[in-house]
């Protein structure tokens, strides 16, 4: 037995191998179900002792009771849509008697593995986690023994429920409501080249989908990369188009900051917003029905975000919800205001 797997980084798995049972049976002796016969609990209880395997809160809970708490682990909460994404968790949870533990993984890949075994695990029922430095080949870092449901778009198909939404069919939207205008240079403000699997590509994709069906050919100078999406980047990136000479019509930011940032620099340079170039973003946070002029935005539907992703939860902590994942895509739609006349 490796030093690692004697380390208190065991998990249920590793008891289970180690004793030859299934991870229900070390469920049940850790809950102290009755009917085990002693030959297979003293092998479960040896490899708990051998592994230093510590057991977690979810466990306990049939015993002890709960803890009435929840994790919820988000990149940046200096980001709009995240701030309001656990606001409104908060407030549903709320409804249920249940607080909200934040975690701020910063999009780390070490922060958000961290977050999966934190050493706050223990103080929770369970955890929504949107991760966004983990990706489809870490799926099976979402094989855990605790309650869990995965927001986002980092991964697919993996063993907890998920809450996602359809970000090809809503940028795809958003792309057609600029073409329904009489936009045709459609810059897309954001892009991560080399992202296969992601928010990033999943929304270019739409675009691209969009203007490919209008039969317009995508100029790739209008796919600007951005970075980390905040209102700096999407300034800077617009700046770049506009001192290259690219011609535009309309810029699809694809998130709310960026296309703020992006509207920023049109100011800049004279541009007048939706006269001279129209512009959308993405998330419909609470700064767009405020800035100057008010920002056409996709509304992603974070109230059933949210209130699916509490539901879910609850449903695996009580014991309620079905043996199989569950992945729900919520609804979305387009808020019309002022940038796209």
């Amino acid at each position: 037995m490796s030093a690692a797997r004697r380390s208190s980084g065991a998990t249920m798995h590793d008891v289970a191998q180690l004793a030859g049972v299934s991870v229900k049976t070390v469920s049940n002796v850790i809950n102290g179900y009755p009917h085990i016969r002693p030959a297979t609990k003293s092998r479960v209880e040896d490899a708990i002792s051998e592994l230093d395997y510590r057991v977690n809160i979810t466990a306990r809970s049939l015993r002890q009771g709960r803890t009435g708490m929840i994790g919820l682990a988000l990149p940046e909460l200096g980001l709009p849509y995240f701030a309001e994404l656990a606001q409104t968790i908060i407030r549903i949870a709320e409804e249920h008697g249940i607080l909200v533990l934040i975690e701020q993984t910063n999009a780390n890949r070490e922060r958000e593995i961290e977050a999966l075994g934190s050493r706050v695990r223990h103080l929770t029922d369970g955890l929504i986690f949107s991760p966004l430095a983990l990706g489809q080949e870490d799926v099976d870092l979402f094989d855990v023994d605790f309650p869990m449901v995965l927001l986002g778009e980092r991964v697919f198909g993996g063993p907890t429920d998920h809450v996602t939404m359809d970000n090809i069919a809503a940028a795809r939207a958003a792309t057609e409501h600029l073409l329904a205008r009489g936009r045709r240079r459609i810059a897309v403000i954001g892009a991560h080249p080399g992202e296969r699997i992601g928010t990033a590509a999943l929304r270019v994709q739409g675009y691209r989908e969009a203007m490919t069906a209008a039969g317009i050919a995508v100029d790739e100078r209008l796919v600007a990369e951005a970075g980390a999406w905040h209102r700096s980047t999407g300034d800077a990136a617009m700046t770049r188009l506009l001192d290259a000479g690219v011609e535009i019509d309309a810029v699809f930011g694809l998130n709310d900051a960026v296309a703020l940032g992006a509207m920023h620099a049109l100011r800049r340079y004279g541009r007048g917003i939706p006269d001279d170039v129209a512009v959308i973003g993405f998330d419909d946070t609470e700064e767009t029905a405020y800035s100057a002029p008010t920002l056409t935005s996709v509304a992603p539907g974070l109230e059933q975000i949210a209130r699916t992703a509490v539901d879910f939860l609850r449903q695996r902590i009580e014991g309620t919800a079905p043996s199989t994942p569950r992945q729900v895509i919520t609804d979305f739609s387009i808020t019309e205001r002022q940038s796209t006349g």
